[in-house]
């Protein structure tokens, strides 16, 4: 389930990183964002 959702983060959310995001200068939903994709990415890693 998560390797599903985490082809779905990669198509259709944005890429901060690729932007050049400075996480000290983040909005709260960038952040928010961020953490998403970290949750899901760590969990299909597994």
């Amino acid at each position: 389930m998560f390797k599903l959702l985490a082809r779905i983060n990669k198509t259709l959310l944005p890429s901060f990183t690729k932007q050049g995001l400075d996480v000290s200068k983040a909005k709260k939903w960038q952040l928010a964002l961020l953490a998403w994709r970290y949750y899901v990415t760590s969990r299909a890693l597994d």
